[in-house]
Parts: C-alpha cells; sequence; structure tokens
C-alpha cells in the first residue's frame, strides 16, 4: 500500500473516530446512569459485560453486512435509515434543548428495580441500538476507499473492512474509556453534535447515490458512484460540513461563555 493509499485510508479512519465519539458521548452518558442503581463494585462489571456482548454483536454484525452490502435493498434501506436519524436528530434539536435529559431520565427509569443481569442485558440492548448508525456511516463511507485486493470478506475488499471493524472497535474503546472528553467537548461546543448527524446524513446520501447506481437499479450511471468526480463532491462536502460546523460551533461556544474564540 502505497504512501497516498495510506493517507486516503488514515483519513477516512480519522473521520470515523470523531463520529464514534460525538456520537457515542451522549451514549455513554446514558449508560453510565442505566448502571448507577447498581452497587459501586457492580458497576464497571455491568458496563464491561454489556459493553462485551455488543462487541460480539459488532462484529458479528459486520460479516452480515459484508456478505449482503452488494444487495441493492441493503442499500437503500441503510440509505433511508442515516437520512431519518439525521433528519430526526436536526429537527428535535430545533424544537427543544431537552432531548438530552429526556433520555437520560427515561433510561434512568427503564432500569429501576433491575438486577445485575438484566442491567447488563440492557445495557447491551443499549449499545447495540447505538451501534446500528455508526455502523452504516462507518460502512458507506469505506466503500469510498479504493479496494486493495489483497483479500476479500463478502462483497467488501478486506481493507476496506479493516476500516469498518477498527471504526467499529474505537468507538466501544471510547464509550468506555474517554467517553467524559467527548461530554465536555459537546458540552462546551453542542453545535458539534449537529454538525455529525449532518455528516450522518450526508454519508447516507452517498448510500442512497451507491444504490441508484447499483446494477439492478441503474437510475443513473452505475460508474458515477465510483467515479473521480462524485468522490471530489463527496469529499469536498464533507470537509466543509466538518471545517464549517467546528467553526460555527466553536463561534457559537465562545459568545455563549462570554469569550472570544482563539
Amino acid at each position: 500500500m502505497d504512501a497516498a493509499l495510506l493517507l486516503e485510508y488514515g483519513w477516512v479512519l480519522l473521520i470515523l473516530v470523531g463520529l464514534e465519539g460525538i456520537l457515542a458521548a451522549d451514549n455513554a452518558v446514558v449508560m453510565a446512569v442505566m448502571v448507577k442503581h447498581l452497587p459501586p463494585e457492580q458497576r464497571k462489571k455491568a458496563l464491561f459485560y454489556g459493553l462485551f456482548g455488543a462487541f460480539i454483536f459488532r462484529f458479528a454484525s459486520l460479516f452480515l453486512i459484508a456478505v449482503l452490502i452488494d444487495v441493492w435493498q441493503v442499500q437503500a434501506l441503510g440509505a433511508l435509515y442515516l437520512l431519518y436519524i439525521s433528519i430526526s436528530h436536526i429537527v428535535k434539536q430545533v424544537r427543544s434543548s431537552k432531548d438530552r435529559l429526556e433520555n437520560v431520565e427515561k433510561a434512568e427509569e427503564e432500569v429501576k428495580g433491575s438486577g445485575f443481569w438484566m442491567t447488563v442485558l440492557k445495557v447491551e440492548i443499549a449499545d447495540i441500538a447505538f451501534a446500528i448508525d455508526s455502523m452504516l456511516a462507518a460502512v458507506a463511507l469505506a466503500l469510498t476507499l479504493p479496494a486493495v485486493g489483497a483479500f476479500q470478506i463478502g462483497g467488501i475488499d478486506g481493507a476496506q473492512f479493516i476500516v469498518i471493524f477498527l471504526g467499529g472497535l474505537i468507538g466501544l474503546i471510547i464509550m468506555r474509556f474517554a467517553a467524559h472528553w467527548f461530554v465536555r467537548l459537546l458540552g462546551k461546543y453542542p453545535l458539534l453534535e449537529t454538525t455529525a448527524f449532518l455528516i450522518v446524513g450526508w454519508v447516507g446520501v452517498k448510500l442512497a447515490v451507491l444504490t441508484l447506481g447499483h446494477p439492478g437499479v441503474q437510475i443513473i450511471d452505475p460508474h458515477f458512484p465510483h467515479s473521480t468526480t462524485w468522490k471530489l463532491i463527496f469529499w469536498s462536502v464533507l470537509v466543509i460540513i466538518a471545517v464549517g460546523g467546528y467553526i460555527i460551533a466553536k463561534k457559537r461556544g465562545a459568545q455563549e461563555s462570554g469569550h472570544p474564540s482563539i
């Protein structure tokens, strides 16, 4: 793998880490609340067992996605889901600033009176629900990468598969060990979360373009989703969203805190 290809793969992995961190921040807060009713010595165990089970789920579902990713109906459902969660989140943020508090209160209510293993199960189910959006985004982003051709897993090139796997693994690590940093970051710059969901929505558009160009659909030229033109459009818009969102979030955060942005 040459330097340019390594840089491209590293860039996608970096974006995945950022997305996973921002998407995992609220999820980690919710899961911390879910184990709060347990004795202190059992809380870490409950989180560990729940996240370990979720890791097994992510790994198994990754193989399933790899097998099914060439089915255009699966691509279409993935695109619709990513667009739905992106639009839904942004609409909720516009309507109310209380969503995070409501999610925490709901999680706390759901686990009241639950024993240790029932809490573990609920933590695992919560992480599985949280994982779907980040995994779909990871798959769609990885498919923009050029195939290396060393080996193939289902319909995904082996190198692309490794990037998706690393993205999911890093997401779990962030949720367990580094979520507090992202929580503080979002507390300081709340618009970063909206930026992350805008990126998720744009990745949904990319998956939709892939669907429309699928050989079984061919609403657009099948070569277009893999063309240099589309890749330039996709990455240019993604960078504009990411950089623009960061600048606006930083300015808004500085204005609300009363300090000038640096």
